[in-house]
């Protein structure tokens, strides 16, 4: 309610000053508020992090846009494949505790669906962020990296199944070193 009176009242107060007193302490102020500039209220100044990338637009404003040429795999097959990646990942979570089972035919499928998952989910990340026709550097570089990580992964994945206790009895440790501890305490 006051917000809505504050410019009336403020109007009315301005406008027909009574008295010789009122009017010359009401006349700065009305100078302030003539003067005052009409700005959005910022307290720092524009600062950008990056610098823009490199703008091109081909043809007009009023030209239609080229669609890329359709393929299965960017459509609705590449969708259905990875929310059936995503769906198989959790009954893999949780299959191995639940039933008590090592075995290393679960863990090297629950690895490999997790290891899809990350690289599709990457790849994503980079199609959209990095687009071939802005940055083509870049995107091959970041391409070659979530290549390489996938491989890399991989690899470690490899040798800690094939050498070492593998993924399902690893997190089982980890799980009980915990009551493992507090019961010796």
């Amino acid at each position: 309610m006051a917000s809505a009176l504050r410019p009336t009242l403020l109007r009315q107060a301005f406008a027909a000053p009574t008295s010789r007193l009122t009017s010359a302490a009401i006349r700065p102020r009305q100078q302030l508020i003539q003067r005052a500039p009409l700005a959005a209220f910022q307290t720092s100044s524009k600062r950008s992090i990056l610098p823009a990338l490199p703008q091109r637009m081909d043809g007009t404003v009023n030209d239609a846009v080229k669609l890329p040429p359709s393929e299965p795999t960017h459509g609705n097959y590449h969708w259905t494949a990875e929310r059936l990646i995503s769906a198989a990942i959790l009954p893999l979570t949780i299959a191995p505790f639940a039933a008590g089972s090592l075995s290393p035919l679960i863990d090297g499928t629950f690895i490999g669906l997790i290891m899809v998952h990350s690289y599709i989910g990457f790849q994503s990340a980079i199609t959209d962020y990095l687009p071939k026709w802005r940055v083509p550097f870049w995107r091959k570089a970041a391409d070659w990296a979530n290549l390489l990580a996938l491989v890399v992964v991989g690899w470690g994945w490899y040798e800690f199944e094939t050498n070492d206790v593998g993924l399902t009895a690893g997190i089982t440790r980890i799980w009980k070193a915990g009551s493992v501890a507090e019961g010796t305490a």
